[in-house]
């Protein structure tokens, strides 16, 4: 099981626009239109990956709880589906049923979109403001496939706290550690 960890895109970086197709609804979405009203998270996950499988229960329950709020969240897979089938559109549609995601599921064909946040990991989260600048980059929370660590999403959690009440996020940001990005 690969250690990957992430790029840790600048602070301040503008989020670089996009237009993929969405699995889940079969249309070609951007972020444009995607976008929350006061902030976005981007995540680029996949589905074979253990250190994804780890998370998909906390990230489908944290879409829940923000569902309908000024928060939206967006999945991205950028994997080689010629490589990795398991990944491909069809299998992440079915992903997106299985585990509830309540948000839109993106397939990055070219794998551009990755390439253009310097993602490096699956899972890889980006939090966004309301003019799409970046305010976090990272982990979810410091749980990972074996140590034993409830995962709660607690870092992005607090990074989304932060930029409702309109409070420095102080914490240390940390790198995500999963599989790395199949590349073509």
């Amino acid at each position: 099981m690969a250690r990957t960890p992430s790029n840790m895109l600048s602070l301040g970086t503008t989020a670089p626009n996009f237009d993929l197709i969405d699995v889940t609804s079969d249309s070609t979405v951007s972020l444009d239109n995607l976008k929350g009203e006061k902030g976005t998270i981007i995540m680029f996950i996949s589905n074979h990956c253990p250190f994804v499988k780890h998370v998909n229960s906390t990230i489908a329950s944290m879409g829940q709880q923000y569902h309908g709020s000024e928060i939206r969240f967006i999945a991205i897979s950028s994997n080689d589906v010629i490589n990795y089938p398991e990944d491909s559109p069809e299998l992440m549609k079915l992903n997106a049923v299985e585990n509830n995601f309540n948000f839109p599921y993106l397939y990055d064909e070219s794998q551009q979109v990755a390439k253009d946040y310097d993602a490096a990991c699956t899972p890889d989260f980006y939090l966004f403001d309301s003019e799409l600048k970046l305010i976090y980059r990272g982990q979810l929370d410091d749980s990972r496939p074996g140590n034993e660590l409830e995962c709660d999403g607690a870092d992005l959690k607090n990074a989304i706290d932060c930029l409702t009440n309109k409070r420095d996020n102080t914490r240390i940001q940390k790198p995500s550690i999963g599989c790395n990005i199949k590349w073509k």
